[in-house]
């Protein structure tokens, strides 16, 4: 009887183990590869969301697995003003699906450092896995593509000038996005 009782409990700490082993290795990736946002502004916002942003961290933004469209303008230029409810649409419509970020270049100028900004407003564009957008043949908006000089490998997907809702519509559902 003794001995029954105590291979019921040998064999229950043999499983007992390994699934224990297995929850926390399963937390663990879990907590790594899908960060918790803990800012959040006075609105309640998650701060990588919000539109506006006085810096870029990519690696951060990536990390969530969205398509990312950043928006290097100014409040001041006449282009960028125009595109600015677009962008407030769009961001206010797409919160959870898309993150999009507008950056003041004027105001943050290090935010532009790394990026290939030549005019405002100037757009760059990743994909879900953080690599740049490559748009289709046949959306009918020109982009600039950028290569990194030493390996060749494609560094950015660039619209420069301003962006209609229309068309930021049309580039959101080429990256996947309904």
């Amino acid at each position: 009887m003794d001995n029954k009782k105590t291979d019921k409990k040998k064999l229950f700490v043999k499983i007992l183990v390994p699934v224990l082993i297995a929850v926390s290795l399963t937390v663990i990736w879990i907590v790594k590869t899908h960060p918790t946002p803990t800012q959040i502004d006075e609105n309640g916002n998650i701060a990588d969301f919000v539109l506006e942003a006085e810096s870029i961290d990519l690696e951060a933004l990536k990390a969530y697995g969205l398509p990312i469209i950043i928006d290097f303008g100014s409040d001041s230029c006449i282009p960028c003003k125009a595109m600015a409810p677009v962008l407030q649409t769009m961001n206010a419509e797409m919160q959870g699906k898309v993150i999009i970020k507008f950056v003041d270049v004027w105001k943050h100028a290090g935010a532009a450092d790394g990026y290939p900004i030549q005019y405002i407003p100037t757009q760059i564009f990743f994909n879900t896995d953080g690599i740049p957008y490559v748009p289709s043949n046949n959306i009918g908006i020109e982009f600039t593509m950028y290569d990194y000089k030493d390996t060749g490998a494609h560094a950015f997907t660039v619209h420069q000038g301003g962006l209609t809702e229309d068309q930021m519509r049309v580039i959101l559902a080429d990256m996947g996005i309904k």
